[in-house]
């Protein structure tokens, strides 16, 4: 018998050393991690502003100008102008927030025509170009 088949499995040793390589390899992708969830938000925020965009033209289109524009002025805010788009839209929950990632809002434009983006602002109300 060699010495080696009585000590089988692994040292206190080398089970320290891969666990601290497991904790340097993930104190390295944490930050990255974070990183890559704030940008998927972010552009599921945009993603969802265009859809409202597209939205507006497409109630302009099915209700008629006249009446789109009488409907988008009897909507005082911004959650009964979602509810005029939300027919037009392929995910539409029941209010606006719970339409945009949280974080993000949305306002639209105070006049339907000519047509015009809704405005998004991230955290600190600080306006998101798209």
């Amino acid at each position: 018998m060699n010495a080696f088949s009585l000590h089988r499995g692994f040292s206190l040793v080398e089970v320290l050393a891969a666990v601290a390589i497991i904790g340097i390899i993930t104190f390295l992708a944490i930050p990255n991690l974070i990183r890559i969830k704030e940008d998927s938000e972010k552009n599921l925020a945009i993603a969802r502003a265009e859809s409202l965009n597209m939205a507006m033209a497409t109630y302009v289109q099915a209700v008629g100008q006249s009446a789109a524009v009488a409907g988008w002025t009897d909507a005082a805010t911004d959650d009964e102008k979602y509810d005029r788009l939300a027919p037009y839209l392929a995910f539409a929950p029941g209010d606006l927030d719970s339409y945009m990632p949280r974080g993000y809002n949305i306002a639209f434009p105070a006049a339907i025509v000519p047509l015009s983006k809704a405005t998004l602002t991230g955290s600190g109300n600080t306006a998101i170009a798209y």
